[in-house]
């Protein structure tokens, strides 16, 4: 069996913690001080673990193995949502260090703005030549608008080149994550062996109606926007269940009306909407549904509803012989302790699949909680976990 020094593992997760500590999470957007402090912080700790450390101009932390390969990928991102959890990303990058501290093959990554404050998995996107300079030219952060340029250049990471993948490097890519739900904690389960992650649609559902005064126009003169916008919401909730798959999941994030005053009929409602499963014939039949939902409610409403796609990204499949090692390792280490489970939440796993092998290993989160600075493990899971993941990639890279 692999060797892991589980407590320095634990040690250095609580040291990364304290980096744009928030309650008892943490606070580190995408190339804040915080994000920017903790990645001096990784580089420091790989140059301790024997890596050679490269920051490179999207933000990409890279600590490369010494020695001959096979090598394996390890590692996830380090800044996080806003007041958000300390282990989402940061668990799989700090993996990584305990993997290369216990003497296995690998090179560590903290990948840039997973977590989508500018535009969403940048660094992997960059690393794999998926992010061309034209949409870093237009992304902007979400939240404040400042421009991802500005925010390089504030970072101190214009100028710097921007890290390709070296093709024949690299056997594989492993992400250690939190499960972000409660199938494992419900089952009494330490470890979830993921088969894949879920492709996620996004889309925009504009309403039009007429913007009008709300005591002088009749309920039968309306044309409110918000109310075909709810009303077709509410549809789209009924008819679902009847074509969706066992884990499929669909969200209003946002509904927006327009003027958005209380005595005034909205003329205008924005909604957006999302799909999530891992089985692309499920995803198929659920837009399909979603797209007859649309054009009944403009047959029956008065405020007419266009659909625009956002996102459409596809499901990523976990590669069959790395689930293989991960799941012999889980059962001699957890043996009736684990399963093997799709990832609801997108991940720089996804990206990394499209050019490699590509897997995940889940450890249990404490009432489900992420994206909230609650978001807990249990130190049992977590040292469980990385013993887990170190033995599977020794298994892998055997093989």
């Amino acid at each position: 069996m692999t060797r892991v020094d589980t407590a320095r593992f634990l040690a250095d997760l609580h040291e990364l913690r304290r980096i744009g500590a928030f309650r008892t999470g943490c606070h580190r957007p995408t190339y804040s001080p915080e994000d920017m402090e903790s990645r001096r912080w990784l580089m420091r700790k790989m140059q301790e673990v024997g890596l050679e450390p490269t920051l490179d101009g999207i933000g990409n932390v890279l600590g490369r193995h010494r020695g001959d390969g096979p090598h394996l990928l390890v590692g996830s991102h380090i800044e996080t949502q806003n007041e958000a959890g300390w282990l989402d990303g940061a668990l799989g990058v700090v993996a990584g260090l305990a993997l290369a501290r216990a003497g296995l093959p690998v090179d560590v990554v903290a990948w840039a703005d997973e977590e989508g404050h500018y535009g969403g998995f940048l660094g992997s996107r960059s690393w794999i030549g998926d992010l061309g300079e034209d949409e870093i030219d237009r992304l902007a952060n979400r939240f404040h608008g400042k421009k991802l340029r500005q925010a390089l250049r504030e970072a101190g990471l214009e100028g710097l080149p921007r890290l390709r993948m070296e093709p024949g490097r690299h056997r594989g890519f492993l992400e250690m994550h939190i499960e972000q739900g409660t199938q494992l904690e419900s089952a009494g389960l330490q470890v979830g062996v993921v088969t894949g992650i879920v492709a996620i649609r996004q889309y925009r559902l504009v309403f039009t109606g007429m913007q009008d005064h709300a005591g002088g126009t009749t309920m039968a003169e309306r044309r409110d926007a918000g109310l075909s916008a709810v009303r077709l919401l509410a549809e789209i909730d009924r008819h679902f269940p009847t074509v969706c798959g066992p884990r499929s999941t669909w969200t209003t994030g946002r509904i927006a009306l327009d003027p958005g005053a209380p005595s005034i009929i909205p003329g205008r409602a924005e909604v957006l909407f999302q799909l999530r499963d891992v089985d692309e014939a499920i995803i198929a039949r659920m837009e399909e549904r979603l797209r007859a939902l649309v054009q009944e409610s403009n047959r029956r409403e008065k405020c007419p509803c266009v659909l625009e796609p956002v996102s459409l990204s596809i499901p990523a499949l976990c590669d069959p012989a790395m689930q293989q090692a991960l799941a012999d390792a889980a059962e001699a280490l957890a043996p009736g302790a684990w399963q093997r489970m799709p990832s609801g939440a997108g991940h720089d796993a996804q990206y990394l699949a499209r050019v490699m092998p590509a897997a995940m290993l889940f450890v249990p989160s404490i009432g489900g909680i992420s994206h909230h600075w609650s978001e807990d493990t249990k130190e049992a899971d977590l040292a469980l976990g990385i013993q887990v993941l170190a033995e599977g990639a020794a298994r892998y890279l055997a093989g």
